[in-house]
């Protein structure tokens, strides 16, 4: 199986800086320590978007890694979008709950149904694309 794709650079990096932001806004209910949020909110701008990026662009990335089309489940678009958004969920969490034991006390975690949420938001960002890309300025949409 053969899939041609386009790359997505412009579209992909707004969605991940949006999903990025709702994490951080999220953040500031789960996370009590100001200094953790800002590091925090750092981190989930960053991986938003390179997750987002990833979702994006997982026919281009099919495309380039024939080897993964073989792989069951995971070898097709939705498996690898799927598998990316349980990927970002437990790095998500992961993270949070690495500081909070690392020291930082009540308040410092993530719960998992924010962590789930985001997965979620990461693995529909090319689905919501269509719907959102009349709203996007012209030069974002490279």
């Amino acid at each position: 199986m053969i899939i041609l794709a386009e790359f997505v650079i412009g579209p992909a990096i707004a969605l991940g800086l949006i999903i990025g932001v709702y994490e951080a806004l999220v953040i500031h209910r789960d996370v009590k320590v100001p200094t953790h949020r800002f590091g925090h909110m750092v981190h989930a701008l960053i991986l938003s978007t390179a997750f987002v990026f990833a979702s994006m662009n997982t026919e281009w990335v099919l495309t380039m890694i024939p080897a993964l089309q073989a792989i069951p489940l995971l070898g097709t678009v939705l498996g690898a979008r799927i598998a990316l958004g349980l990927i970002a969920a437990i790095k998500i969490h992961g993270v949070s709950q690495a500081v909070k034991g690392a020291g930082g006390g009540p308040g410092l975690g993530e719960t998992w149904f924010h962590s789930i949420i985001v997965g979620a938001l990461i693995t529909a960002a090319p689905y919501a694309y269509p719907v959102i890309e009349p709203a996007l300025p012209s030069w974002l949409k490279f």
